[in-house]
């Protein structure tokens, strides 16, 4: 699921001009990786608190009002950590903050197409249930990218 939520952060923040000409390439895959390292981890702690993945999904849907109690609580992480890793100004932490919500509803409107099966609530509850704290499949203590596909 990580690499799902990598490549659905890189084609959604590589549009953000503000994103994509205030950081070198090197540091937009630094902050990419962040970025989803913070969903896939946001979606793993709130599952428990929404009702399964079912409740993050419709949480999720509702995602555009800036409402939805799962993407706040993936914002706040996010945020915080994008400027005490990367020390990045307000002004990319909240253009990146901004784009959240799309993001996380473009993951919700996949998981919920039959048509896609890139992710869905099995693979989400799978590689949740997967999980330790604080570990993310795909990921490295660093929070870079490992070359493991795991799904």
């Amino acid at each position: 699921m990580f690499d799902q939520i990598l490549q659905m952060v890189k084609d959604h923040l590589g549009n953000n001009p503000e994103v994509t000409s205030n950081l070198s390439p090197e540091k937009q895959d630094e902050v990419h990786n962040e970025v989803a390292n913070q969903i896939t981890q946001g979606l793993a702690t709130q599952a428990s608190q929404q009702g399964g993945i079912g409740g993050i999904l419709q949480s999720l849907q509702n995602a555009a009002t800036n409402e939805s109690p799962v993407t706040g609580a993936i914002e706040g992480g996010l945020i915080s950590s994008l400027a005490n890793k990367f020390g990045l100004p307000p002004s990319i932490t909240g253009a990146i903050a901004g784009a959240l919500p799309g993001l996380l509803q473009k993951f919700a409107h996949k998981a919920n197409d039959p048509n896609d099966d890139s992710i869905t609530p099995d693979k989400i509850s799978k590689s949740i249930s997967n999980m330790t704290p604080g570990s993310i499949p795909g990921v490295n203590p660093t929070g870079l990218s490992n070359p493991m596909n795991q799904n």
